[in-house]
């Protein structure tokens, strides 16, 4: 997908930094790192994702002649980590070892049976089953192994983010946006017309039916869609009367909370008033774990639509729009704010692409404009449109047709690459105690740089540093010592990381400054074998 990134705002600009000082031992930060490929992305692109049956035979055979047994349990661990190191996580590019997915590994102590766990990004992974089988595989061709006990689990439900968050968003793992960004901002009580939230429940029930934790909030508070194309039995949110929280209501498992469901219908009321009512039905409410929360944004790009973007911390967005070419005009418009906000679009869907009939396939209004964006072409489909009329969701009602196959593609798509964004973000910055030096590789970039943390710690924009006024360094040069190093750096979202200095000070750096830093200190280019040295 092509993203378009924005310039960094004026209050984001540093001040030229002062030359990086490392100790003469340590290579010299800063400088583009050859974008090769890693062994493991080489072997992914080599052997798939997994190893062949041929491969399998020929691990079996070389260990075989190696050896019918181990010495002991941490020589036989070693044995089943190497291999499981064969099998590659196709959209990280590394084994599932270095990914951290193999937990709780045990031995027995005849060394004849092999337990462990394979803990996924997420429990709604479409090659999971695949994953389980290919590491039965694999240990069960160690000559010594024979019985192998695999679990397969996920991640516990947690944000990519390192900031405070309301209560009821802190066990949720992603957030995704489903915008047409139809309509002006001002004409709010106008429908889209695009099928926004009949893209929205599917892809939610989809998500459900891939095994995972599944929510959906209903941003539209002048016409709220979801109580006409859900049935739920209770139809009336609840406060819980001792935490004052909002309990969602829930349909074949998938939890919902939209103004309609309040009681209230359709609001009559002011932007400002329309902000914190969202506000408060999303961040009250008590959502539990998630692995997904997909939000049916309101048409525009307006006030409540910059609301949602700050209070929660989007993963991704998925774009609905027709193929006609005027529709991708508000498409566009749609990936520049969600860019301006570090949202990555993931997806486009097109709505109402096509009808068969007679035996041929006929486009009405083009074949669309979307093609540089990973797009899933939905055709006029009348059982759609009269499942949402009666309460059942459409990949509910035909698990097995068309539109459901459809939607099965767009929810691997956003899977896949909510994990490969949430993999980004939290190796995006990180602290290398070995050469003292700050690695930055930027989302969306093939190239890494370094870092003196003091040049970091002394280009601080927020108002402890700078006097917002006059724009005074409150900070000097010789206030930050030259061997300063982060106690910890965490994901702030997908737009910054926070560093906390030993001196309690949390710094909140903006990738578009740290990339900022990079441009403007002036030392020669590191090259990848000068740092690995």
């Amino acid at each position: 997908m092509r993203n378009l990134r924005a310039a960094a705002p004026a209050s984001f600009l540093a001040p030229p930094a002062p030359p990086l000082l490392l100790p003469p031992s340590t290579p010299t930060p800063r400088g583009a790192f050859s974008a090769k490929a890693s062994p493991a992305a080489a072997a992914a692109q080599a052997h798939g994702w997994c190893p062949s049956p041929r491969r399998v035979g020929r691990l079996r055979r070389r260990a075989g002649a190696a050896s019918s047994s181990v010495a002991s349990v941490e020589d036989a661990k070693k044995d089943v980590l190497v291999a499981l190191s064969q099998i590659i996580d196709p959209d990280f590019g590394t084994d599932i070892v270095s990914c951290g997915f193999v937990k709780d590994l045990e031995i027995s102590e005849a060394l004849e049976e092999v337990s462990f766990r394979l803990e996924l990004t997420t429990p709604a992974c479409p090659i999971k089953d695949m994953f389980e089988e290919k590491a039965n595989e694999v240990v069960a061709a160690l000559p010594w192994v024979k019985k192998v006990n695999v679990t397969m689990s996920a991640q516990p439900a947690r944000p990519a983010y390192a900031g405070e968050l309301p209560e009821g968003l802190q066990k949720i793992s992603n957030i995704i946006a489903v915008s047409s960004c139809k309509a002006r901002p001002q004409d709010n009580n106008k429908s889209g017309g695009v099928g926004k939230s009949t893209v929205s429940v599917n892809l939610a029930y989809t998500l459900a039916g891939m095994g995972a934790r599944v929510g959906i909030f209903d941003a539209d508070v002048f016409g709220p869609s979801l109580p006409t194309m859900v049935s739920p039995e209770n139809r009336l949110l609840v406060m819980n009367p001792e935490s004052r929280s909002i309990l969602p209501t829930e349909y074949l498992g998938v939890k919902m909370v939209s103004f309609g469901f309040a009681g209230q219908g359709r609001a009559i009321m002011r932007g400002p008033m329309v902000s914190g009512v969202i506000n408060q039905l999303l961040t009250t409410t008590d959502w539990g774990e998630l692995d997904y929360l997909v939000i049916d944004m309101p048409p525009g790009t307006g006030d409540i639509h910059l609301t949602l973007c700050q209070v929660a911390p989007l993963t991704a967005a998925v774009i609905v729009t027709t193929p006609q070419k005027l529709a991708f005009i508000d498409v566009a418009k749609g990936v520049r704010m969600f860019s301006k906000l570090k949202v990555p679009c993931v997806a486009v869907v097109e709505n109402m692409c096509y009808f068969d009939a007679d035996g041929k396939r006929f486009y009405p209004f083009g074949q669309g404009c979307a093609a540089v964006w990973n797009t899933s072409p939905l055709r006029f489909a009348d059982t759609a449109n009269s499942s949402g009329d009666t309460g059942i969701p459409e990949v509910v009602a035909d698990p097995q047709g068309d539109v459901a196959k459809t939607f099965q593609n767009l929810g691997v798509c956003v899977v896949q690459q909510c994990a490969k964004i949430r993999q980004q973000v939290s190796t995006a910055v990180s602290y290398d105690r070995s050469i003292r030096a700050i690695r930055v590789k930027v989302p969306d970039s093939d190239e890494e740089f370094l870092l003196h943390p003091a040049t970091v710690r002394r280009n601080d924009r927020s108002a402890q540093s700078v006097d917002e006024w006059t724009g005074e360094q409150k900070v000097q040069y010789g206030d930050i010592p030259e061997d300063i190093e982060p106690e910890e750096i965490r994901p702030m979202g997908n737009y910054a990381v926070s560093i906390t200095w030993p001196d309690g000070f949390s710094q909140i750096a903006p990738y578009d400054q740290l990339e900022m830093l990079e441009r403007l200190v002036d030392v020669p280019r590191a090259t990848t074998a000068a740092v690995s040295s």
